[in-house]
């Protein structure tokens, strides 16, 4: 009896892990990343939050999304303690050396636990190239998010493309990701 229990145990905590940090259903986070939109929120009304967006870089200076425009960029939201978050970042840094020009990665702290200075610490440890902000203004919540890792992808015209919440793995979201790079060569 024992046994099963923790073989039960181990696969709930490998589930949650390997689909993303949240407390929601499985077949929310599905519907999320299928239909490019939150339960409750249409399309429309997320371009429009993401459109208006703006965040913090590590140095209390603004930052908006026409910064980057020309490039196609991933907004993903994360968090230091987020293990799905943190397993595709070395993808996504090999993406950003090699589309430089093309290819715009913000790494969004949510401040669900962590602030700033948290996310500034893990940035100077780890040097991903990434744009590294802190979400003061509450965008992950305008958007209707409830867990992490949650990407936004923004066309290098400063159009919503997707949102999806949860991770393919490294070389899933890397594939994925670099699918949408060439697109917009």
């Amino acid at each position: 009896m024992k046994f099963k229990t923790f073989i039960l145990s181990v696969c709930t905590i490998a589930a949650i892990l390997f689909s993303g940090c949240s407390q929601e259903s499985s077949n929310q986070q599905e519907s999320e990343s299928a239909s490019g939109s939150v339960p409750g929120q249409d399309l429309s009304e997320q371009s429009e939050i993401i459109e208006n967006a703006t965040f913090t870089d590590l140095d209390g200076n603004p930052v908006s999304l026409d910064q980057f425009e020309g490039k196609l960029v991933l907004i993903d939201f994360w968090e230091s303690w987020c293990g799905p978050c943190l397993q595709v970042f070395p993808a996504m840094a090999d993406l950003r050396e090699e589309y430089p020009d093309n290819f715009e990665v913000l790494a969004v702290t949510v401040g669900l636990t962590e602030g700033p200075e948290e996310a500034k610490a893990f940035a100077a440890e780890n040097g991903y190239p990434f744009t590294w902000l802190y979400d003061e203004n509450g965008v992950f919540d305008q958007l209707g998010a409830s867990g992490i890792p949650y990407k936004v992808f923004i066309s290098p015209t400063g159009e919503l493309l997707e949102i999806e919440m949860g991770s393919r793995g490294r070389e899933g979201d890397y594939n994925k990701t670099e699918a949408k790079i060439k697109e917009y060569l």
